[in-house]
């Protein structure tokens, strides 16, 4: 099979290396507008369950992806002026500087035999003449979904809140920091991605966000704004505006896209040109690696292209449904922050952990906390009468 993937992202590049192991005849060229090297945005975080796919599917990038993380197992909360909250062993994670990811999948990719072809822009079918199998891997602005939204049935949803994706080189824990200020509360989380860099995720309501003067602000001034505060986290570290692609990060309203059909004659959408997860849930890249491996599965099990594609775009778009409620209700709960902010520090990061409950807006915060309390103090005896045997 001849087969063109269109964009260098995660998705693309490891369908490319899945297939090739799948089978080396494969023709397979993967085209991206920017140059090696040059990517947009910070790390990106995966857990333990996305590692153990990747060492099944390819151990060689995963061992490689697993060697440039870093890992965090302490999570820590700072709410204005109130002590730091502290939450050891709730949940493991991992980052990963973007840029080596694309690196190591792109030095995998062509070991492998794959082609890859930088400052390349393919904006349509024709330009792939020849190809069996188009892969429209470039993303929420894919330009081959958009030559047929109509036939792809997309819909974009923004919401309402502002966020600002930045660096830094400060955390060492998973952090979150929430500020009040007279225009109303300013937030960001932020997790290491290497041993000298950080992610940091600044969001408010729109209103916050005109109120501090960063609609009329210039990256310089609206940086300093955030380090005065965030001043208590950051401890002196600067927040940096500029990514690896060279372009400054821009206040942006996060847009969820869905298309109702993921495939058209021989294009295919994976990753987010086929579909987004809101960024506070974190699942965007393992999603795209998803897509890329059941792709790769549909193509060898069925033996002709179309019902490969039916095959695919069937399955993963019911595998992803728990991500993507989970992922809407997510940024519901950052948008709805003041009806929690000003709980008890404890409680307000217990209800942030259970931000994907659909049940959460519905009941009032602290009588969710109270019952979600019992239910885990009542999970946990059970698991003590249980693990001393049913007496005979």
């Amino acid at each position: 099979m001849k087969v063109g993937c269109v964009g260098g992202g995660p998705a693309s590049l490891y369908f490319a290396v899945l297939m090739k192991r799948a089978d080396p005849s494969h023709d397979i060229t993967v085209y991206e507008r920017y140059p090696e090297g040059a990517t947009y945005g910070w790390g990106v975080t995966y857990w333990e369950e996305l590692y153990n796919n990747l060492h099944a599917a390819d151990p060689e990038s995963a061992r490689a992806i697993g060697a440039d993380s870093v890992r965090w197992d302490t999570w820590v909360a700072h709410v204005h002026d109130r002590p730091p909250c502290l939450v050891e062993h709730w949940d493991s994670g991992f980052g990963v500087s973007r840029s080596r990811l694309l690196a190591i999948l792109a030095d995998r990719a062509r070991s492998l035999g794959v082609r890859i072809e930088y400052e390349r822009e393919i904006t349509s079918e024709e330009q792939l003449t020849g190809a069996d199998l188009i892969v429209a891997g470039d993303g929420v602005n894919s330009a081959l979904r958009q030559r047929h939204a109509g036939r792809f049935g997309t819909k974009i949803t923004v919401g309402r809140n502002v966020y600002l994706w930045l660096g830094t080189t400060k955390f060492d824990s998973f952090t979150f920091a929430f500020a009040d200020t007279p225009h109303g509360w300013i937030w960001c989380y932020g997790y290491r991605y290497s041993k000298e860099r950080s992610t940091c995720v600044i969001e408010c309501s729109p209103e916050t966000w005109a109120g501090l003067g960063f609609d009329r602000a210039n990256e310089a001034d609206s940086l300093a704004l955030l380090e005065k505060l965030f001043a208590d986290i950051l401890d002196g570290h600067p927040l940096i505006g500029q990514d690896n692609s060279g372009e400054s990060a821009r206040w942006l309203n996060f847009r969820t896209l869905t298309n109702e059909r993921w495939h058209h004659r021989n294009l295919v959408l994976i990753g987010d040109a086929a579909h987004t997860t809101h960024y506070s849930v974190g699942a965007g890249t393992a999603l795209a690696f998803g897509d890329a491996a059941f792709l790769v599965h549909a193509l060898h099990a069925k033996p002709q292209l179309e019902p490969a594609l039916e095959f695919y775009e069937r399955e993963r778009q019911a595998g992803i449904l728990p991500t993507q409620k989970a992922a809407r209700n997510s940024a519901r709960w950052y948008e709805s922050l003041p009806r929690y902010v000003k709980l008890p520090s404890e409680q307000l990061l217990a209800l942030l952990a259970q931000r994907h409950s659909a049940l959460l807006p519905h009941v009032p915060p602290r009588l969710y906390y109270r019952f979600d309390q019992a239910l885990g103090q009542a999970a946990w005896l059970w698991s003590k009468i249980t693990s001393r045997g049913t007496p005979e």
